[in-house]
């Protein structure tokens, strides 16, 4: 798994045309659920036209620190417009909530 960003709407979060990502996914390499988050967040993304990128919570960000200092074992972790929105588990249907509400708190 690739680093793609910090989670903090810099541009390494940004989508390909530069624009921040809506979708924050967070994981790592060998976690199951990680792999389960990603292919519901890759999926649901894709049907409502939301850009997200995944960050590898071992990879040390700009800062020098990995946000797997922050976040422990709670992987995967999904960020919808810098807010938390799930963990472990990501639900399909808060997911989708989050991004129909276009930021606003559920």
């Amino acid at each position: 798994m690739t680093r793609t960003g910090d989670g903090q709407g810099s541009a390494a979060t940004a989508a390909a045309d530069g624009t921040p990502a809506r979708v924050v996914l967070y994981g790592r390499a060998g976690c199951h659920l990680c792999d389960d988050a990603r292919a519901l967040v890759a999926r649901v993304c894709a049907e409502v036209g939301a850009t997200w990128v995944e960050v590898d919570v071992d990879v040390p960000g700009p800062d020098g620190v990995p946000p797997a200092d922050e976040l422990g074992e709670m992987v995967p972790v999904v960020d919808v417009d810098g807010v938390r929105r799930g963990y472990w588990r990501i639900d399909e249907g808060r997911l989708r909530r989050a991004l129909a509400a276009g930021g606003g708190r559920l």
